[in-house]
């Protein structure tokens, strides 16, 4: 039983022991994952599904806050994204939807991922028109729960545009595909140079 979505970047920059002072400028993505894990928490799961394109700060990160308030016993099933294609992972997202519907365990799915990682000069990869572009294609698909954009993004901004979240996202869209469902962006924004997205996916029947 699917009882949750979420979206969450995953920058070890969030956690404090590692950010430092530096966690000011994020105050708003770490409100909007306490938030997150708040409504993580109530939905009760039994399991966690946690997809991200890296193997070891995709996962800690986002946990560090999300995990907070949930039993240390909750299961995790992690997948690491590998393949280069997205329409993979929205067809994967699709099939883990349907047995996660069969299971009789309340199952969240966390989509773990950075947005752009070009939207400021002094960023880590400097700045790159696409990378905005392909950031406000990113926010608006989830506000409108609109994956046929996401799946159609010009192929010049999807490559210039430097993500390495998008293909987590439409596996959690692929997870939610033919259900009632809602969505909400909780926060973006990107002061270091990278966007970081936090947003849930919430079962409108639940």
């Amino acid at each position: 039983m699917l009882v949750l979505g979420a979206v969450s970047p995953h920058p070890p920059i969030i956690i404090p022991e590692i950010g430092g002072t530096e966690i000011e400028k994020v105050k708003q993505t770490i409100s909007a994952l306490e938030l997150a894990a708040s409504r993580l928490a109530a939905a009760k799961p039994d399991k966690i599904v946690m997809i991200s394109p890296h193997s070891e700060h995709g996962y800690q990160v986002p946990l560090y806050y999300l995990a907070k308030e949930l039993p240390p016993d909750t299961e995790l099933e992690k997948i690491l994204v590998t393949n280069p294609s997205y329409t993979y992972y929205f067809e994967l997202g699709k099939q883990y939807g349907e047995k996660i519907d069969q299971s009789s365990k309340r199952i969240a799915v966390i989509a773990s991922g950075d947005l752009s990682h070009v939207l400021k000069p002094d960023g880590p990869y400097g700045y790159d028109p696409s990378g905005p572009k392909l950031d406000e294609a990113i926010v608006n698909a989830i506000t409108n729960k609109d994956v046929t954009s996401l799946m159609e993004i010009d192929a010049e901004i999807l490559q210039n545009g430097a993500e390495c979240g998008l293909r987590s996202i439409l596996f959690l869209f692929g997870v939610f595909a033919g259900k009632d469902y809602a969505t909400e962006v909780l926060s973006y924004e990107g002061p270091f140079g990278v966007g970081y997205l936090v947003a849930v996916f919430t079962i409108k029947l639940l």
